[in-house]
């Protein structure tokens, strides 16, 4: 297994950025459970991480390392910052675009590894798992599945919290710089029920979803209500949830059973 960071020149974003990564290039077949998905290509996923995290937040916090071992997959961690990865319409600030076309053309050209929708999963937790939906979404064609953890999907939250210049988790100037106009975020590509409508009105393949959250996380009334709305759609997604917080015991155990869900031929 190798494990490394590396920065470099983002255009779309208009800055040095990091990002961490790890290879399974060299797993003793002793150390992994199920040695099925070694009988592929390895995988890989981009794996977002949370409001004021970081690029290696999943190394030291999370399981990148295992994950990549157990199931045969590359993984890439980036960050760019507290952006919930939005584009807002101007190059330095093309934070989706980073995420889903420069970061793996950069990855792509200096290590040589193919990225393929079939091959190419996105996840995160928190900000990262709104992310991650929101770019899977605005990126069908780059990613086959997308995995959820306790995801901010709170809109109509965010909505009321600029409305009325509250600051919350974010300060009320810096969620509007984030998502714009209230009266017309719920509306809007933000939000990924309109994503989701969109594609579906364009006939186009959705990635397949996972998400899961804690019952006693604050976000969990927002995770259930995108669920509902995935149900009463018709989508190929997988939801779950279970006692926990919004805290790394949660999202690591969860992040397993995402992926053994979404690459288990089982």
């Amino acid at each position: 297994m190798a494990t490394g960071r590396m920065e470099f020149h983002a255009k779309t974003i208009m800055q040095h950025t990091n990002f961490c990564f790890v290879f399974p290039n060299d797993v003793e077949m002793e150390e992994v459970f199920d040695k099925r998905y070694y009988e592929r290509e390895p995988m890989n996923l981009i794996l977002l991480h949370g409001l004021t995290g970081t690029d290696t937040d999943w190394l030291y916090g999370g399981n990148a390392q295992e994950m990549a071992i157990q199931y045969n997959i590359n993984i890439f961690m980036p960050t760019t910052g507290n952006s919930f990865y939005l584009d807002k319409g101007y190059t330095g600030a093309q934070n989706a675009s980073f995420i889903a076309e420069e970061l793996p053309e950069y990855i792509s050209n200096t290590f040589g590894i193919e990225f393929a929708r079939e091959n190419t999963l996105i996840g995160g937790l928190s900000m990262g798992g709104y992310g991650a939906i929101h770019t899977a979404l605005a990126y069908p064609e780059k990613f086959s599945a997308c995995i959820a953890l306790s995801s901010a999907l709170h809109l109509e939250r965010i909505a009321e919290q600029i409305r009325n210049e509250e600051d919350g988790i974010t300060p009320a100037k810096m969620s509007r710089d984030l998502f714009g106009d209230p009266g017309r975020l719920l509306a809007s590509d933000k939000n990924p029920e309109v994503q989701y409508r969109k594609l579906r009105e364009a006939g186009a393949e959705a990635p397949r979803i996972y998400m899961a959250c804690g019952t006693e996380d604050d976000l969990i009334s927002a995770n259930r209500s995108f669920r509902d709305f995935l149900k009463a759609s018709g989508a190929d997604f997988i939801y779950e949830e279970g006692p926990g917080i919004h805290n790394w015991t949660f999202w690591r155990d969860y992040l397993d059973r995402g992926l053994k869900a979404l690459l288990c031929d089982d």
